[in-house]
């Protein structure tokens, strides 16, 4: 029998009688990571990484019951061993890994393959069947090196202080936002919106390191923002606040910048091909590595990427879940990021 099946609520052991990253309300929920596509409130039980565990609480309730593992540690439940693996999506992401009667599943949520410095590096982890996102699956989506993004993030910034031009980067409030502190500390101040601030006391608190920022406020002036570097999420993009900055130019950081035909480039002034996500090589490097002997495709580009893989000779199969190929992570915003942009 199959370790896992996929519902109505989303991926669920019935061995082990839990569910993963469950769309709907469920007794027992693993949570890969943080972000609001992922984990949801109303669970009765969370099991999540020990990082993760203040990010949720945070971010939906402080009143969830919540149990936490490091990575590489286990626990049995109905007999299924569960344990976690970095994803190296954002800080505190975690694959799981399934293990019953000689059966290894493991369901990756959302990962990348490349160390941003910040997060634990994504660990290919053998297995029999293996469950993959494909947010960026198709060949034209291929990351240049990080080095070489944040240097272009730079010069852009440089040369908007010269012209006496705000820069805001557009980036979401978990994961983006901290890797983008972390490559752009320097001399340049960084200056925040309040939902990053809050989730950066809390990340700080469960003891990462990160930058100093400054938190945006009403006494923030528009001259000392215009001398420095301004990070926001995604909602804010077209908000009046911004429009009102010393002559802003906004710059989105996502891996849709890769294509500039996208049509979020149309409502920016640049565009920096930016992901938390694996890339088309990232991908293959990351299922190959797994050895699996059968793959299952979600988010994204599913039909595509899971005919590839077939026709590599890499059994796979497309699963639709809630989520498709827009929910990548500059679309998520929670409630609580709603409530803080009003």
């Amino acid at each position: 029998m199959a370790l896992i099946e996929f519902t109505k609520r989303g991926i669920y052991c019935k061995q082990g009688d839990f569910y993963i990253d469950p769309w709907w309300p469920v007794d027992y929920a693993v949570t890969t990571h943080g972000h609001s596509d992922h984990v949801r409130f109303g669970n009765k039980y969370y099991l999540c990484h020990t990082l993760t565990k203040p990010i949720i609480k945070r971010r939906i309730s402080e009143d969830l019951n919540v149990e936490t593992l490091e990575y590489g540690e286990s626990i049995i439940r109905n007999g299924v061993n569960i344990s976690f693996f970095p994803a190296g999506h954002i800080i505190g992401s975690a694959q799981v890994r399934l293990a019953y009667k000689g059966e290894i599943c493991v369901i990756s949520g959302d990962y990348k393959i490349e160390d941003d410095g910040i997060t634990a590096p994504f660990e290919p982890v053998k297995c029999h069947s293996f469950v993959s996102e494909s947010t960026f699956g198709l060949p034209v989506y291929k990351w240049q090196k990080q080095e070489v993004v944040f240097n272009g993030i730079k010069s852009w910034v440089s040369d908007n202080i010269m012209q006496q031009k705000t820069s805001v980067l557009i980036a979401y409030s978990l994961g983006k936002a901290q890797r983008l502190i972390k490559n752009l500390a320097g001399d340049i101040p960084i200056y925040v919106h309040n939902s990053i601030a809050n989730l950066n006391e809390v990340i700080i608190d469960a003891g990462v390191k990160l930058p100093k920022t400054i938190r945006i406020t009403p006494e923030t002036t528009k001259d000392e923002l215009q001398k420095g570097i301004v990070i926001v999420p995604p909602a804010m993009r077209d908000s009046r606040w911004i429009k009102n900055l010393a002559h802003p130019v906004t710059g989105i950081c996502s891996g849709w910048m890769q294509v500039r035909a996208h049509r979020r480039w149309q409502s920016a002034d640049a565009g920096f091909a930016l992901s938390d996500h694996a890339d088309w090589p990232g991908l293959m490097e990351a299922i190959t590595a797994t050895g699996a002997e059968k793959v299952y495709v979600t988010h994204g580009f599913t039909a595509a990427f899971s005919r590839f893989l077939n026709d590599e000779g890499i059994e796979a199969a497309e699963v639709l879940t809630k989520f498709g190929q827009e929910d990548d992570e500059e679309n998520k915003v929670d409630l609580v990021d709603q409530n803080e942009n009003k």
